[in-house]
């Protein structure tokens, strides 16, 4: 197939650019600077049309993606939408009728419910602590309304993270490391798992040779994690020594919400505060199994194992 790919260039675009041209297709880079390979097509996502000529499916993984972005609520909120919404009313419009993937996000489900195991039907419509997981979940009504297959992963990670392990990392003062709450049960996603979603999506992928059926899929590790067996080991993978020592959450929240802990934010404390599991049945019945686990990362970082959570 030939596949257009926005957000080329970013950790989770790039990895789908690498599956697909493995996997035999033809790529398209879609975004403001080249991907990994593929023949590179300018598009800036808050401005214009992409130019899909050509392509038999796209997979969109371009997105404005931060928790504490620069500027007021209403300039981060502002600089979201037009990237997040807006730029996907264009790509919409670019794409046709073609067989479209939407990267979507774990973010935008309501955090007020609770989500111990999480399914598509789970609240999507308010609640969303931060600008990225309101426009997100504006965007993918824009994408479902239109007959996208929408993904949400939780959690992305893997072989060039600019997310989640530096922020961790970043977190460790003085051989110590806080975390809000007591231990909780926490879906992750490998990123080699969310690019065979997207690919298998359209219709190009290992389980089969037709797209999805247009609707929201969960995508996920096959099971769920202990939150701090999961950060010990990335910490002893990347050679840290920390004592964990967990802060009691309406504590944490305080602090976030008054910004006593520069960088932590709501967001994050519900993030890691509360039990947050994707049931991954939809995805499963179009014939998609997660290949990848977070012990395969630890072992090419360079060590450490992390036993799946027992279910509750």
């Amino acid at each position: 197939m030939r596949i257009a790919v926005t957000g080329a260039s970013g950790f989770c675009g790039s990895h789908v650019v690498r599956a697909a041209l493995a996997a035999g297709h033809e790529v398209a880079c879609h975004g403001r600077r080249p991907g990994p390979a593929g023949r590179h097509v300018p598009w800036d996502a808050t401005a214009g049309e992409p130019d899909f000529a050509g392509a038999d499916a796209v997979v969109h993984c371009a997105a404005a993606v931060a928790d504490l972005p620069r500027g007021t609520r209403a300039e981060a909120e502002a600089a979201q939408y037009a990237v997040n919404v807006a730029g996907t009313e264009r790509l919409l419009r670019a794409a046709g009728d073609r067989p479209l993937v939407w990267v979507s996000s774990a973010s935008v489900y309501d955090p007020r419910a609770d989500r111990g195991s999480v399914g598509e039907d789970h609240p999507t419509e308010a609640g969303q602590l931060n600008a990225y997981g309101r426009t997100k979940a504006a965007g993918e009504r824009l994408a479902l309304a239109a007959g996208a297959v929408v993904l949400r992963p939780r959690a992305v990670y893997g072989p060039g993270d600019p997310h989640l392990v530096p922020r961790l990392l970043e977190r460790v003062r003085q051989g110590r490391l806080l975390l809000p709450g007591g231990d909780v049960r926490l879906s992750l996603t490998a990123v080699q798992n969310l690019a065979d979603a997207c690919l298998s999506a359209v219709g190009a992928g290992r389980t089969g040779d037709r797209p999805w059926t247009p609707v929201a899929y969960n995508i996920a590790d096959a099971r769920p994690y202990r939150r701090d067996e999961v950060v010990r080991a990335v910490l002893a993978a990347h050679g840290v020594t920390a004592r964990i020592h967990h802060v009691p959450a309406p504590l944490a929240r305080l602090a976030a919400r008054t910004g006593r802990l520069p960088g932590l934010t709501p967001y994050a404390v519900d993030q890691l505060s509360r039990d947050v599991v994707l049931d991954l049945t939809r995805a499963r019945t179009q014939g998609w199994r997660p290949h990848r686990d977070l012990d395969a990362f630890l072992r090419e970082t360079g060590g450490g194992t992390v036993r799946p959570a027992p279910r509750p």
